[in-house]
């Protein structure tokens, strides 16, 4: 192999030199800058997006208590509706409560009173049915006949009297 001959080893080294020399300088004139630029650009880029970054972060942070603002409002203007909402129910109610009540006492005042004209007509039948049966008794009994006014005086005692 020529290459491990000894008598060629300085022309390689020589032509080695010049190689490295001459990729050094293509290097470090052309590809190298091309690299830095690229690398440049991308920390300009990466914090770019991380100031970018940190501002969305600090603007989600401002809506989200603008958010939380409005909810805490949101909330006291219902729970104030709701209170107005509530009292007016407790109005309408009450309102509602006082017509009933006094619709309910008109019909037991009514109520009452043809319960006492119907308790009024019966004892009144009642009565007249009591004379009768006392007219008739006396007089099959006794054979004489009571007029009315009497039976109707005596009914009307043992009537007061067992009513009371």
């Amino acid at each position: 192999m020529p290459q491990l001959d000894p008598n060629v080893f300085s022309p390689q080294i020589i032509w080695l030199v010049i190689s490295f020399a001459i990729l050094y300088l293509v290097m470090a004139k052309k590809a190298l800058p091309q690299v830095a630029k690229t690398l440049g650009e991308r920390e300009t880029r990466i914090a770019t997006d991380l100031d970018e970054a940190e501002s969305h972060r600090l603007e989600s942070v401002e809506l989200e208590a603008a958010y939380e603002k409005t909810l805490a409002e949101a909330k006291a203007e219902a729970g104030g509706n709701l209170a107005v909402a509530r009292e007016e129910l407790k109005q309408g109610l009450d309102a509602r409560k006082t017509k009933v009540n006094s619709d309910i006492s008109a019909r037991i005042e009514i109520a009452e009173a043809e319960v006492n004209k119907a308790k009024d007509e019966a004892m009144g039948d009642l009565e007249n049915m009591a004379v009768e049966a006392c007219r008739t008794i006396v007089s099959k009994l006794t054979g004489d006949d009571v007029n009315e006014k009497t039976a109707r005086k005596a009914v009307k005692a043992k009537l007061s009297a067992a009513l009371n």
